[in-house]
């Protein structure tokens, strides 16, 4: 009898401090829509939040190529996606987008979980999604004694716990599981 046990179960539910306010902007819910391969959808939940925190950090948003403009993107082949503008809204409203994609991309991984618990990409994408996750974290960190904002602080709380909650998961992660039609290089 095999017990199918969530990988991830959220004990905070995300709440956002705008109802009205959708965690990603109309470009990204497309891509997300767009891509099925977990692991590939993890890799656009990573992506979607490091341009939160490049916002919030003052950096250039990393959808954005070097020397592109948001009117005239540089895109060097036909795979590159189109990310939309930049997200906008306050520190608070941008962590609160953040703890809302962490949420997203549990569910994701929990979802395929429930249907399949032998599913080699569960294991691919909560290791993949772990390791930004850990230097998300540690921006949370940085982020939760620099200000005395209470939506802030709440949404910096929230973020951190599902940050917390990826990267305990990961170390009970499914191992890799390797490519039987692919043959091993000798030495």
């Amino acid at each position: 009898m095999v017990i199918n046990i969530p990988l991830i179960v959220s004990t905070n539910p995300v709440r956002s401090q705008n109802g009205n306010r959708d965690h990603l902007t109309p470009q990204e819910s497309d891509i997300v829509r767009d891509t099925q391969e977990l692991d590939k959808r993890i890799d656009v939940f990573i992506k979607v939040a490091e341009r939160r925190f490049a916002i919030m950090n003052g950096a250039p948003d990393p959808a954005l190529k070097p020397g592109a403009t948001k009117s005239k993107k540089k895109k060097r082949d036909d795979e590159e996606q189109d990310w939309g503008e930049a997200p906008k809204g306050t520190r608070a409203e941008l962590l609160d987008d953040v703890a809302g994609i962490l949420d997203e991309a549990i569910t994701n991984i929990d979802d395929v979980n429930r249907k399949d618990d032998k599913n080699p990409l569960i294991g691919k994408a909560l290791r993949k999604l772990a390791g930004p996750t850990r230097g998300f974290l540690n921006q949370l960190t940085a982020l939760r004694s620099q200000t005395k904002n209470e939506d802030e602080l709440s949404a910096i709380e929230r973020a951190a716990d599902l940050a917390q909650q990826i990267i305990d998961a990961s170390g009970k992660a499914p191992a890799p599981v390797e490519d039987p039609t692919k043959k091993k290089k000798k030495p």
